[in-house]
């Protein structure tokens, strides 16, 4: 990639001049060089040929002249052959055999560089030496006794002449001689000059530099040529295309072009014609899109006033709606309110057992009516998006178990088994909205109670994800009913609809119970499916998220106390003793199972048998002295008798069931209440069902005066039954009006005002009440059938203090005169310290919960100080972290505002890395404001624990 980047960062022209001259002028260097070095080798063997022609004569010639020491004539010869090569030869000398100087051609002051240096007997033939700028060739002189020379040719060179170096004779061969009879006289030594051998090499040298410098100008006066005809016409074809690019589509490229260029350029051409066409083709089109847009949005323009009128419109229409919906709840509930109050009245007074038939009815279908308006108002808030979820701490398998209880008469009456599993590994306290998973639940198990003519239904709970703060469940409804066809399943979660439309005729309902599940969930950040098969059955899932509460919830039960106890478990359903039998095993008890009643008889026959429980279904037992009389013998193999029964005749219950048991419990049976009951089970012989709630709330009537304003005289009377059993004096009106008149003239302890009465309303009679009578400070609770939460916010905003929902609940009633009437004075202190109302709005108006909070938070926090001290010490960022968390989590529920805030401060800096010494003031602060609190709670706790009653 780099290498591409780098070419690139060239020119054509520069590639094309480097491309071009490069491999000519290496080309040239070489041929140059080698024929520049090959020509100084021929002038350097010339040379050596030249002088070895003239000396190896004169050394033959000398021999003569050494044998008779005739130096006169040997110099004449030396002489004649000087002048003859004077431009050559620059000395010549003879050595004897002693290597003397004999004779020279002429005086020469330096005779020691034509010395041989070496022994003379190594000498043996034609030697040369170059030094400096002169060539120095040395022959030996022969004495041939009587012999003739015998002249050879270059081709035989004789064996005993040594050539040492590439310096020697270089195919100057000697003449050869007999080796017996030859003698070294002597040897002639030659001094040349090598001026002008030098000089000829330079000149070979100039030469050849020139030849290259005339080719190099050459090739680059046809580079030149070609970067003419081919990298100009290339830059002119970037720049028309550049310009093409820039939109300049009349651009063209001119001239004649040599070859595949010239093909190139027409195609440039072409192209930018054809692009030039497109561009005037698409600028049409978009001038015609532009004025089909311009009519589009004119009629947008239009369609929007439309839509903005129709927007109006619908808000309008909506608003009336939920208008209507507020009337229509106050108007379906009021007289509701009448025909359930009453009819649980007479519930209370002695009837006979026609009467109270007809009572229960009326009751029952008064509660179905109420059921019915009650899924149309969610369905309506769900639609709005005005159903708002509350994340209150709850216990799961409590509330699980409360909401079975309800519906599981209508299971017992058609004798269905009903089943529910719970994985021991789910948690009991959980945080969300309990109230809505119950109405989930209730609607799923009332579905499957309601299409299952026979066999059974099971809830199935089980974990699926958990991480610190939430846990994922997935739940079952699985039921053996009449199921539903596949080409029905798509309409099953339309509202207003069912799978089959004679269903509706068989078994009655809105079709909303589906719908408002799934928007439940959905809005809880679930989902729900289904699988099902006509005559098959149904299996309705849901994958439930709930939060995780800091608290336990509710009572804990050492179970480890089960551990190796015996149980003999009698039930004849399979689903449910397979339930019943997992939740044994998780205990670590001993189980002996038996699945029908003839091996029940047997176990109980046998004398040896002693178990610490005995848990007996009564289902399928038609003979009751046969069951009795099993009972009788159960009794005597343990001293905790249990039995699990669906029964709905009470006479079978209390003349039969309670008397022969320790233990009596409902199926299906919860998990906690069958632990409690084998944890803590009663003495020998007692009889004893499951502990009744005790009802702290108001168990005499209270010395006070309650004002009572309803329009409604059935309400109205209702109300005034109901104040007279709790409280002294009750007084009643029929209007805003007179409720005014009875606010100024005494003073009331309490008073409950309906909202909607003609003339002056409610709201208005409440405003006038707080400014002008002597009731500013008391109490006013709205007694209201307005399902809209908007409503109960004006209710609250508007001076009240609180709701009391119709049709109207013993049990609400009492809570509320136990909150605002038996409230106790609690001591003065800071409310952004500890706010004990703010504390009861996070328990869901519970006293006791929200003083189990308030207890777990005290007992919480000297730990917690402990370790945030330790963790501020250390300088352990992730310990403090996880200590302020937690501490944040259990003060979401205990009404301490600043705590919650500096809790919430310090967690979000520490998750952003802030340094603890930035964080060390927020840090001791809280420790200071955990001071107080843990004062204010113990203040609270203290009174409460005395004075205060069960809200529940």
């Amino acid at each position: 990639m780099k290498s591409a980047n780098n070419m690139t960062k060239y020119s054509l022209r520069s590639w094309v001049l480097v491309l071009a001259l490069a491999p000519t002028i290496v080309v040239g260097i070489l041929l140059g060089s080698y024929f520049t070095i090959n020509r100084f080798y021929e002038l350097e063997q010339t040379l050596i040929e030249k002088g070895s022609n003239i000396v190896e004569p004169l050394a033959i010639a000398s021999e003569f002249g050494i044998i008779n020491q005739d130096r006169e004539s040997t110099k004449l010869l030396l002489a004649a052959s000087q002048i003859n090569n004077a431009s050559l030869i620059l000395s010549i000398a003879v050595f004897d055999a002693e290597n003397q100087l004999f004779v020279t051609s002429h005086y020469h002051k330096d005779f020691e560089t034509m010395r041989y240096k070496q022994a003379l007997a190594n000498l043996v033939g034609t030697e040369n030496e170059t030094i400096d700028d002169t060539l120095v060739i040395r022959v030996p002189i022969i004495s041939h006794t009587g012999l003739e020379p015998k002249p050879v040719t270059s081709i035989n060179r004789p064996n005993n002449i040594n050539i040492d170096n590439a310096s020697s004779t270089n195919g100057i061969i000697a003449p050869i001689y007999n080796n017996q009879q030859e003698r070294v006289l002597g040897y002639i030594s030659v001094l040349l000059n090598k001026e002008n051998a030098l000089l000829e090499q330079h000149r070979a040298a100039i030469a050849a530099f020139i030849i290259v410098l005339i080719g190099v100008q050459f090739n680059l006066f046809f580079t030149f040529r070609l970067v003419k005809h081919v990298n100009y016409p290339i830059t002119e074809m970037v720049r028309v295309v550049a310009k093409i690019r820039e939109g300049k589509l009349d651009t063209r490229l001119e001239g004649n072009l040599i070859g595949e260029l010239d093909l190139l350029k027409r195609g440039i051409n072409a192209m930018a014609g054809s692009l030039s066409e497109y561009h005037d083709e698409m600028q049409q089109n978009i001038d015609q899109a532009t004025s089909d847009l311009r009519e589009t949005l004119e009629q947008i323009e239009i369609q929007n006033v439309e839509l903005d009128i129709a927007k109006k419109r619908a808000l309008e229409a909506s608003r009336i709606k939920s208008e209507f919906l507020a009337n229509m709840s106050h108007e379906l509930r009021t007289p509701l309110n009448g025909v359930i109050g009453f009819a649980r009245q007479l519930l209370k007074t002695p009837l006979h057992t026609s009467q109270l038939d007809y009572i229960k009815t009326i009751e029952r279908s008064a509660s179905n009516l109420l059921g019915i308006i009650n899924d149309i108002l969610d369905f309506s808030k769900l639609e709005a998006g005005k159903m708002i979820l509350e994340k209150m701490p709850f216990a799961l398998r409590e509330t699980l178990t409360e909401t079975l209880t309800i519906i599981a008469g209508s299971a017992q009456e058609k004798g269905l088994e009903l089943v529910i599993d719970i994985d021991a590994n789910v948690p009991e306290s959980v945080s969300g909205d309990a109230m809505r998973v119950s109405q989930i639940i209730t609607n799923l198990v009332g579905n499957a109670i309601k299409f299952t003519d026979k066999g059974s239904v099971i809830l199935k709970i089980h974990l699926v994800g958990q991480d610190d703060d939430n846990i994922t469940l997935r739940c079952e409804v699985i039921d053996t009913g009449i199921g539903i066809d596949e080409s029905q399943q798509e309409y099953l979660f339309q509202a207003f609809g069912q799978a089959d439309s004679s269903i509706s005729r068989r078994f009655g309902g809105t079709g909303l119970g589906l719908v408002i599940t799934k928007r439940l969930i959905n809005q809880m950040g679930g989902q729900i499916g289904f699988t099902s098969a006509p005559s098959k059955g149904s299996n309705f899932w849901f994958i439930l998220p709930l939060g995780i509460s800091q608290f336990e919830i509710g009572e804990v039960l050492p179970v480890d106390a089960l551990q190796h106890k015996s149980v003999l478990l009698y039930e004849p359903r399979e689903l449910t003793r397979d339930t019943l039998n997992r939740r044994l095993v998780s205990w670590q008890l001993i189980i002996t199972n038996v699945a029908n009643p003839e091996n029940l008889t047997s176990v109980l026959q046998s004398k040896n048998s002693k178990f610490d429980y005995i848990i007996i279904s009564c289902h399928g037992f038609a003979d009751n002295a046969a069951f009795i009389h099993l009972l009788k013998q159960a009794r005597q193999h343990t001293d905790c008798l249990i039995l699990l029964h669906d029964c709905l005749d009470q006479d079978m219950i209390l003349n039969v069931l309670k008397v022969n048991a320790d233990v009596l419990l409902n199926t299906p049976v919860s998990d906690f209440t069958l632990a409690h009951h084998l944890i803590y089970p009663p003495m020998p012989s007692t009889l004893v069902s499951l502990p009744e709630p005790i009802n702290n709330d108001v168990t005499k009537r209270l010395n006070a005066s309650v004002l009572a304003v309803d329009d409604n005289m059935a309400n109205l009377k209702l109300i005034d039954t109901l104040l007279k059993e709790l409280v002294d004096n009750v007084v009643t009106v029929n209007n805003g009006a007179e409720a005014i008149k009875q606010a100024k003239a005494q003073a009331f302890d309490l008073i409950f005002m309906d909202i909607q009465m003609p003339g002056t309303d409610g709201i208005t009679a409440t405003k006038r009440i707080r400014s002008e009578s002597l009731n500013r400070n008391t109490p006013i609770i709205a007694v209201t059938a307005h399902a809209i939460a908007e409503e109960r916010e004006n209710i609250l905003a508007s001076g009240m203090d609180g709701f009391l929902p119709k049709p109207i609940d013993e049990l609400s009633l009492k809570s509320v005169i136990s909150r605002w009437m038996i409230k106790p004075q609690l001591t003065h202190f800071d409310t952004h310290v500890l706010n004990w109302d703010l504390c009861l709005t996070q328990a869901n108006q519970k006293t006791d919960l929200a003083l189990d909070m308030l207890k777990m938070l005290v007992n919480s926090l000297p730990e917690t100080t402990t370790t945030i001290n330790e963790a501020l010490l250390t300088r352990n960022a992730a310990a403090l972290l996880q200590a302020v968390h937690k501490l944040h989590g259990a003060t979401c529920y205990c009404g301490v505002p600043t705590t919650q805030k500096l809790c919430r401060d310090i967690e979000s800096a520490l998750k952003h890395k802030i340094d603890i010494d930035d964080l060390e003031p927020e840090i001791l602060e809280l420790l200071d404001e955990l001071t107080k609190v843990e004062s204010a709670a113990n203040q609270v706790i203290k009174q409460l624990s005395v004075d205060a009653p069960n809200d529940q």
